[in-house]
């Protein structure tokens, strides 16, 4: 019986490696689907992994109608056994209703992965969406960890190294970004409260408890 089936977990947890893996093995055995994708790190109409993976994908719009799209391509003979979406977060709720109807009109089985809380720790609509209709909801089982070496849960915005709280919510960036752009960290919760970042502990790191006292 056809699902859907909503992978979700931090930055860094693999969610776009193993969507390219669902992808490959379904191929791998004859099977066709249709790769949608929002905003990913590579570029428009991209699927791409940090391991260096990357396959063309169909850019989902935010006026995009997910299930009339499938529907077209079923119409004009094509094939369609199943369905992949990354970065899922970014979709609308009425894209996630249109995915549901994917899978219960069309039967097919529709994968999607995607970050559940933004930077501020608040649901993204399209993640809020999932949860409320997914058949099934996957926990990745690769954890992230925070600069601490504890299990990463939340995902944090910097600027400069300095952890943000306010502002879009939805800004593409990545991880690993130059000073002075818009980047990503995956902290603990207890660093997230704290606004503690990698950067930001390597400097209090550095800076001495006490000034030093030269003897007289």
């Amino acid at each position: 019986m056809s699902e859907l089936v909503f992978f979700s977990g931090t930055m860094d947890c693999g969610k776009s490696t193993l969507a390219l893996q669902i992808g490959h093995n379904r191929s791998a055995r004859g099977l066709q689907g249709v790769i949608f994708t929002r905003d990913d790190r590579a570029g428009e109409g991209k699927l791409s992994s940090r391991l260096g993976l990357v396959t063309d994908a169909v850019e989902a719009d935010e006026d995009m109608d997910l299930y009339a799209y499938i529907v077209a391509q079923l119409s004009q003979g094509g094939r369609v056994d199943y369905v992949i979406v990354d970065e899922a977060q970014f979709l609308a709720p009425d894209q996630i209703d249109q995915l549901a109807r994917v899978v219960d009109d069309l039967e097919m089985d529709v994968f999607a992965f995607g970050i559940t809380t933004d930077f501020r720790t608040r649901l993204f609509p399209g993640s809020q969406r999932l949860v409320e209709l997914a058949d099934r909801i996957e926990q990745l089982q690769v954890e992230a960890l925070c600069w601490c070496g504890a299990r990463a849960t939340h995902n944090a915005r910097t600027v400069d190294g300095e952890m943000v709280v306010e502002g879009a919510q939805v800004v593409v960036g990545d991880v690993n970004r130059a000073a002075g752009e818009v980047g990503y960290e995956v902290l603990c919760r207890r660093h997230h409260r704290r606004r503690a970042t990698a950067a930001s502990a390597r400097a209090g790191a550095l800076s001495p408890d006490v000034l030093p006292v030269s003897s007289a």
